[in-house]
């Protein structure tokens, strides 16, 4: 009698870019940091809206707050490519950290009001524009080659986990406390962020010298990145997925209050619930080696991210909202996350600055006219109507790019063993 074949999963526990000592000092100090960024982030949104009441400036505070992000991400592309990342990265944290704690005295002095709280949130934004590109281009500095690999799914993997689990922790910790306690962690992270970027040994890079001016600079990277087709899909989809389905969080205290019925505590266990999405997200793609086969996530996360953005609205049952968001967090990093990989994977070294500037423009420079107009429609038509009307957006998109996957999925290949090859 023949036996019915054997199922085996392995599962790889090792995590290469841990054996790199600048990177273990990287993912200690941007974990806390960026946990503390999405803190803040949330906890500005949710004084906005005790402050107003209105949906309107709501979104009017997160498109002012991430417009930034948007028009300078080019710019910062350019600095990556032309100067030394990790004096550029340890700048802009020292940046953050004046804001942040400029925001914490505010909010425990009692000064906190709609305009502080708006003109401190594009400050924010100023900031992540530029840091975003520079960032996400320093993991090349940051590890040898063999262990690139790891260390852009693994880094990745922890900056949209945090996007999650940070708000989660913000929500928590507003209902235990006080908002000013979230910009309290947040500036007491960046410290450590600092001391952190401060013990790197990072080997300076070669810069070519540049001979064309800051406009050719960009107009050939867009085109570098628009006449690529691997590139251009994954950033196109970025940018749709990001436009209508991530500013959801925009809108999570309405339904936390109106739809739900609850405070600050349920927004904090909606935020925990889809974080929870993100964490398995996470520990997904930390484990995974290979480029191979991301792009079909790529294709597929948009789609079930905006199936859950169709039962988190029509529902009026905390538990099942909760299980929504927990599948809109896990589709959503997971898109994110493999595009930032697939993209660094296949890029040339000496367009990587720009291309994850137009990635940053695609993955949170969107996110300022996503804000706004999901602001805008709840006004009109109720949050959650505007939120299905994102759901249906995010399938179309998903089912528009999986038709060009097969001859996707070959040029990422080939472009991967080109990286394996040098």
């Amino acid at each position: 009698m023949k036996l019915l074949p054997k199922f085996r999963f392995k599962l790889n526990l090792d995590l290469p870019a841990f054996r790199s000592r600048n990177y273990r000092l990287y993912f200690a100090g941007q974990a806390l940091s960026m946990t503390g960024n999405f803190m803040t982030q949330v906890a500005i949104l949710w004084l906005i809206y005790r402050l107003t009441d209105s949906a309107l400036l709501l979104g009017l505070a997160g498109f002012f707050g991430q417009l930034p992000v948007f028009a300078l991400a080019p710019i910062s592309g350019i600095l990556a490519d032309r100067y030394n990342r990790y004096h550029l990265l340890l700048l802009f944290q020292v940046v953050g950290f004046l804001i942040s704690i400029t925001l914490t005295i505010i909010t425990f002095l009692g000064w906190a009001n709609f305009w502080t709280l708006l003109i401190l949130s594009a400050f924010l934004g100023f900031l992540k524009g530029l840091d975003v590109p520079v960032r996400n281009a320093f993991v090349s500095d940051m590890v040898s080659r063999e262990l690139m690999g790891n260390a852009i799914a693994l880094n990745a993997a922890f900056l949209n986990g945090a996007r999650l689990f940070g708000p989660a922790l913000g929500g928590i910790l507003i209902a235990q406390f006080d908002a000013g306690f979230c910009f309290l962690y947040d500036s007491l992270s960046y410290l450590i962020a600092i001391w952190a970027i401060s013990a790197m040994q990072i080997t300076p890079r070669k810069v070519e010298i540049q001979t064309s001016n800051t406009w050719q600079k960009l107009r050939e990277g867009f085109q570098y990145a628009y006449y690529f087709l691997p590139v251009r899909s994954i950033l196109l989809l970025l940018a749709v997925a990001s436009l209508v389905g991530m500013s959801y969080t925009t809108l999570l205290p309405i339904f936390a209050v109106e739809v739900l019925r609850g405070g600050s505590e349920t927004l904090g266990f909606l935020t925990a619930a889809a974080a929870m999405g993100s964490v398995f997200a996470c520990v997904y793609l930390s484990f995974r080696h290979s480029v191979m086969g991301l792009e079909r996530l790529i294709a597929f996360c948009p789609a079930i991210m905006g199936i859950g953005f169709i039962f988190f609205s029509l529902s009026q049952v905390f538990w099942i909202s909760q299980l929504a968001l927990v599948l809109v967090g896990w589709s959503s990093t997971l898109q994110v996350a493999a595009s930032n990989t697939v993209l660094q994977f296949i890029v040339e070294d000496s367009k990587r600055g720009r291309v994850m500037s137009f990635y940053a423009m695609c993955f949170m420079g969107m996110a300022p006219f996503g804000n706004l107009v999901a602001g805008t429609l709840a006004h009109y038509f109720k949050a959650p109507n505007t939120l299905i009307l994102g759901g249906v957006v995010c399938v179309v998109g998903s089912v528009l790019f999986a038709q060009q996957l097969p001859q996707m999925a070959k040029l990422i290949h080939l472009g991967t063993n080109q990286v394996a090859s040098n």
